[in-house]
């Protein structure tokens, strides 16, 4: 994509999938993302945990500063509610970056 998405998976406490869903929309190399909104959308699904994922318009797959502090945000936040953040995926050109592998999250 021309832009950046930032996307959820939702899922149960077997780890299998509940629902996947493109949240939140933004420019060439930003994206607002909401924890407020991620929360709601855990608790409507029942998910015990969720997988990030967005893409780098860029084609470059390194996680910029922004986004290791929005992971660790997001999984604080979640924790609150009982919801483990398994990992958060880059996706641009090349090999998708899973933040856990890399230790990032």
């Amino acid at each position: 994509m021309d832009h950046e998405v930032f996307c959820v998976i939702f899922l149960d406490i077997k780890h299998q999938a509940l629902a996947f869903e493109m949240m939140f929309h933004g420019d060439i190399g930003h994206t607002s993302v909401h924890p407020r909104q991620v929360l709601k959308r855990a608790i409507a699904h029942n998910a015990s945990a969720v997988i990030l994922a967005h893409n780098h318009p860029s084609g470059c797959t390194t996680p910029s500063e922004a986004d290791c502090v929005l992971t660790q945000r997001l999984r604080k936040a979640l924790a609150l509610i009982d919801v483990t953040l398994l990992d958060h995926i880059i996706v641009g050109a090349g090999d998708p970056l899973s933040m856990n592998q890399h230790r990032l999250t």
